[in-house]
């Protein structure tokens, strides 16, 4: 029996061939509206301070310090006001005050804020200048006045390289002056499925048929993970066939990812392309130490990277965010390929099994037996406060269903799962 590779193994395996994409700039407008999965490929520098100038924090009235006296309150002459985006008309003198709303210029002279329901005005009315000729208050607690680079100083790093383009740096950004960003391109990824059972998604299967879910399902998942899914659908189980999808997306796409036809069967065409050499090259097929998913296969096709699924739909899904999502990460140049995992114990079992199922090879004929790697059975789960439990249908490892209850993917021993054990969860809820 030959030896599995370790799950951690195969996931270096397939990042190994991958590297970030070329950087480009966008603008800032452009980043916004597709901020989802863009990573930076150079840090971001503020170009302006932020605030760019002393303002109000808070809508009041804005005076000199020194005509506040320490206890008491006092009456002072209300000489005019300023709105946000207008400039004071002149500057205050001794004695005066300034109406003035939040985010406004402080007139010249003024370093005071007081808030106008502190004082004897109350409050503003919305849409019409104040018509008061003094105004009578105390001394605030603080100054509300939001000094000129307080938040963000003219030639702070906001953000580095391999940091995701978020909301908050694009507002950040967008502040402090900076017009476009350096980014990693979005990688474009081709999702084909084989199988001469398969068909279109709408389509009536027959009494032999299996619906396409697979490259819809891929599809969705790198779309998801930042990726731009290049969707060639079902392919029949002939090599030629198979030749001619790789060679439709060469030139279109950085990353080639196939389901089915990666095991033992005599109508396996991915294993068929891939034994074959010629273009494919740098094949590696081989038996992962996890259920399900366990066969896989690595490979280039004319120079761009192929990583190969196993067909079955929960196999496909448990491999593509094993696998797939990390490879379109470190593309789009992420600092930590990979959804997140956490430690958390099992409030549910026991679960899972505690046998080694005796499978055929998925690819050729026995060798020799050598120790047997430990399988990682990969089941759906539900994450609670107090930890995680299969999800509905999990426990056998072919439903579709649970993938449905599913917020992450529990790496469970092979020995099986009983109360209070801890487990290594991906959490499906980190995924983009």
């Amino acid at each position: 029996m030959r030896s599995l590779r370790p799950l951690v193994e195969h996931v270096e395996a397939v990042l190994a061939r991958v590297a970030p994409l070329a950087a480009v700039r966008v603008p800032l407008e452009t980043a916004a509206v597709e901020a989802p999965g863009l990573v930076l490929a150079a840090d971001v520098v503020a170009a302006a301070p932020v605030p760019a100038f002393d303002h109000a924090a808070v809508d009041g009235y804005a005076l000199r310090s020194a005509d506040l006296p320490p206890r008491e309150s006092v009456s002072l002459r209300v000489v005019g006001g300023v709105a946000a985006g207008q400039t004071a008309s002149r500057a205050l003198s001794a004695g005066e005050a300034a109406r003035v709303m939040t985010g406004a210029p402080l007139p010249p002279g003024a370093d005071v804020v007081v808030p106008v329901e502190h004082t004897s005005t109350g409050r503003f009315v919305p849409g019409r200048d104040g018509a008061e000729n003094a105004v009578t208050l105390a001394r605030p607690r603080k100054d509300n006045i939001r000094r000129r680079g307080e938040d963000v100083a003219a030639g702070l790093v906001l953000a580095t390289a391999g940091d995701d383009v978020t909301p908050a740096l694009v507002a950040a950004a967008a502040a402090a002056g900076v017009r476009d960003l350096a980014v990693h391109r979005r990688p474009r990824v081709a999702v084909i499925s084989t199988g001469s059972e398969l068909r279109p998604a709408g389509a009536a299967p027959g009494p032999a048929g299996v619906v396409d879910s697979n490259s819809l399902m891929l599809a969705a998942i790198v779309r998801r993970a930042g990726g731009v899914p290049v969707r060639r659908g079902g392919v029949p189980d002939d090599a030629a066939s198979l030749r001619a999808a790789l060679d439709d997306v060469v030139g279109e796409v950085d990353l080639i990812v196939t389901t089915g036809g990666v095991s033992a069967g005599a109508w396996d065409v991915v294993r068929q392309v891939l034994t074959e050499g010629g273009t494919a090259t740098d094949a590696d097929l081989t038996g992962v130490a996890m259920r399900p998913g366990r066969p896989q296969a690595l490979a280039a096709w004319r120079d761009v990277p192929w990583v190969a699924l196993p067909g079955t739909p929960t196999a496909a899904f448990v491999a593509a965010h094993l696998f797939v999502l990390p490879a379109v990460d470190r593309l789009r140049g992420a600092r930590r390929p990979g959804l997140p995992r956490t430690r958390l114990r099992a409030v549910a079992g026991p679960w899972g099994s505690g046998k080694q199922r005796s499978e055929p090879e998925p690819h050729g004929p026995a060798t020799p037996r050598t120790p047997r790697t430990p399988r990682t059975h990969v089941v759906p789960v539900r994450v609670a406060r107090d930890g995680v439990a299969p999800a509905v249908g999990a426990v056998g490892g072919h439903s579709l269903v649970a993938l449905l209850g599913a917020d992450g993917l529990a790496l469970a021993p092979a020995g099986g799962v009983r109360p209070g054990d801890e487990l290594e969860v991906v959490l499906l809820g980190g995924a983009r």
